[in-house]
């Protein structure tokens, strides 16, 4: 059975084998993701990574998948995104308040009998308030919490579709507004880009944003060639519908098989 959370009646959930369910809680975020991009651009790919998943695990007909379920629970469409709050619209929780958002659902989840709960991170900042929660509930409520990563974005098949010379692509650039613009083009307007630079690296020191030393980034570290933020990465114009399809089945086709893997071990539990 692979169906929606919150389709179901009283009476279905009841019936539900819990023991044998794993509830996917994808993560969205409401933030700047550029001129060009909507704000919802997290929870839009989140919405459409959970269609792609829910169709590929329908298709399949392997044990691993019959002898258990899947429910897939409403997108969170907001998280932690404190990065971006110096861009117009962003909205972002607290550590402390999302993290009590992710345990509360998760101790509703563990009270009706369900033991194996997996966040699907569709925004890259949700991760470490995820990991956090995940070992804390598992400590707690004796469950059994997992993390899947959303986007392929080091897939060789996913590389191929940046534009050549556009290395530097990251948040809000060319392949989650490639994404989006899979999902619905007129929410896009590339008329209105514009590439963003790390401003951090230039500035002498051999500083990252990610590494083993680092300084955690913020959307003003990202300008434009006249030096005004932007909070991106990379340059957006090149994307393309085409290329957002590429992405996100290989990305959901890289979730499922994550799932399946899960619910073969949910059998030795």
């Amino acid at each position: 059975m692979i169906q929606e959370y919150q389709n179901l009646s009283r009476l279905q959930m009841e019936q539900v084998d819990k023991e044998k369910t794993l509830v996917v809680v994808p993560l969205g975020a409401l933030e700047q993701h550029g001129n060009q991009a909507p704000l919802g651009t997290d929870t839009i790919i989140a919405d459409e990574m959970k269609k792609r998943i829910m169709g590929k695990l329908s298709l399949d007909k392997s044990d691993e998948v019959l002898s258990g379920s899947v429910l897939f629970f409403p997108t969170i469409p907001v998280g932690y995104s404190v990065e971006h709050l110096s861009f117009c619209g962003s909205i972002s929780f607290k550590p402390q308040t999302y993290y009590s958002v992710l345990y509360d659902i998760a101790e509703c989840l563990t009270r009706h009998g369900f033991k194996h709960i997996a966040l699907l991170i569709c925004h890259g900042g949700n991760r470490a308030t995820a990991e956090i929660v995940s070992r804390q509930i598992r400590r707690d409520l004796g469950i059994y919490v997992y993390l899947i990563s959303s986007g392929s974005f080091s897939d060789p098949e996913v590389k191929k579709t940046i534009t050549p010379g556009n290395e530097a692509d990251f948040h809000g650039g060319e392949m989650e507004t490639a994404m989006v613009m899979a999902r619905d083009e007129s929410l896009v307007d590339l008329t209105t880009s514009s590439t963003g630079h790390y401003s951090i690296s230039g500035k002498g020191a051999k500083l990252a944003f990610f590494g083993s030393t680092s300084l955690p980034w913020m959307g003003e570290d990202f300008i434009t060639d006249e030096g005004k933020p932007i909070g991106i990465g990379g340059d957006p114009s090149g994307a393309t519908a085409q290329k957002g399809e590429i992405i996100l089945e290989v990305s959901a086709r890289d979730a499922a098989n994550g799932i399946k893997e899960i619910m073969k071990f949910m059998v030795t539990c």
